[in-house]
């Protein structure tokens, strides 16, 4: 019972006439690309986050790649980030051709640590690129306080944290630009792939639209500059215009959830996720630890419980990354917390039952530690 079947098949259930007219109407539109699904989901997503502009893309990795490159990242450049996250997040540096620098987390929240950024800036630095991690922000005022002490750009990292806000501020509000992913379990999902690039500044959207439709200006003319074919898709767009009402009804569900969780291992051993200060955390994914982590998974499949770890292995110490040049023991507290860190089910559509029997599994495994 993996998050990926529990979440999505009930939750399709639930809202599948919707989600198949939002496919009718977009058939019968007769605009299968970039057409007005695209453009109002745009408007929407930007208006809800307060910011001037929003370009829909096909992925949240390109999302990335695309805010980069709109602002102005490539060769020669180094942005600043953290290995404890997926491996897109730095997988899309790259792919600008810059260089990812690494930075430790905090132990508790698992969030950039932004008190070590200021020692990693160096001459080549150009951005700051946060990752708001399972549903909370990374403390983002001394971190654009840094940026603009030393002429940075800041791209957020939103694909975990839809809907999340720090001290009143929505994620993807708080930098030059930010980046979504609407993979389908995420807290807003698509029914396929699908990301977005938010930003208020109307020159890097201009070159975001020109880059995600091969470098030109409106249709099939001149390439101003090379870019790529990744267009957000009418079907996706259509389907997240439709989910968007009802994010803070996710968000909801999935905070009563993690109160639950909280409830049942209050004074066990096991460590429950902490919210920062200022934030309002919406529990993408409910990361607990322990340090035998492995022996309480492994444990749990008797129960047929099978759960994710989020994530085993630092994007540092992962060979593709290895002409970075940094040891295992570069970031002490990121490779600690990889050993013993890992998720509980959630999602808007775990039942009640369904979490119960999820806690009552957990409670025996770790009873008979």
């Amino acid at each position: 019972m993996t998050q990926h079947v529990w979440g999505y098949l009930p939750e399709y259930e639930k809202e599948r006439a919707d989600i198949l007219d939002a496919v009718d109407t977009v058939f019968r539109s007769g605009q299968l690309v970039l057409g007005n699904s695209v453009r109002s989901f745009e408007r929407e997503f930007a208006d809800h986050h307060g910011v001037g502009h929003c370009v829909g893309v096909d992925n949240g990795t390109n999302a990335i790649v695309l805010g980069l490159r709109a602002l102005g990242i490539g060769p020669g450049d180094e942005v600043i980030t953290v290995s404890n996250t997926a491996a897109p997040t730095v997988v899309a540096i790259n792919a600008v051709g810059a260089t990812p620098v690494f930075v430790d987390i905090h132990s508790d929240t698992y969030l950039m640590d932004v008190d070590q950024v200021a020692a990693a800036v160096t001459p080549r630095t150009r951005c700051l690129l946060p990752v708001h991690l399972y549903g909370q922000c990374v403390d983002m005022a001394p971190l654009k306080e840094l940026a603009e002490r030393h002429g940075l750009l800041v791209l957020e990292d939103c694909a975990q944290a839809h809907g999340a806000r720090h001290h009143g501020r929505i994620a993807g509000s708080m930098g030059n630009a930010a980046a979504f992913s609407f993979y389908p379990t995420k807290v807003l999902g698509a029914y396929g792939d699908g990301g977005a690039t938010v930003t208020d500044d109307p020159d890097v959207d201009a070159r975001l639209r020109r880059l995600r439709f091969y470098g030109m200006e409106d249709r099939y003319y001149v390439v101003e500059t090379p870019g790529y074919n990744s267009r957000l898709d009418e079907v996706q767009a259509e389907i997240l215009r439709r989910k968007l009402p009802r994010l803070d009804g996710y968000v909801a569900r999935r905070r009563e959830i993690a109160q639950r969780y909280a409830e049942a291992f209050k004074g066990t051993d096991l460590v429950t996720p902490v919210t920062a200060s200022g934030n309002e955390h919406v529990y993408y994914v409910y990361v607990v630890r322990h340090p035998r982590r492995d022996q309480i998974i492994e444990a749990l499949k008797a129960h047929g419980i099978a759960l994710n770890i989020s994530y085993p292995w630092p994007v540092h110490t992962q060979s593709g990354f290895g002409y970075l040049g940094y040891g295992k023991d570069a970031l002490p507290v990121t490779t600690r917390v990889a050993d013993e860190i890992f998720s509980l089910p959630m999602y808007p559509s775990l039942s009640d039952a369904e979490q119960e029997r999820v806690i009552d599994a957990v409670t025996d495994v770790m009873g008979r530690l």
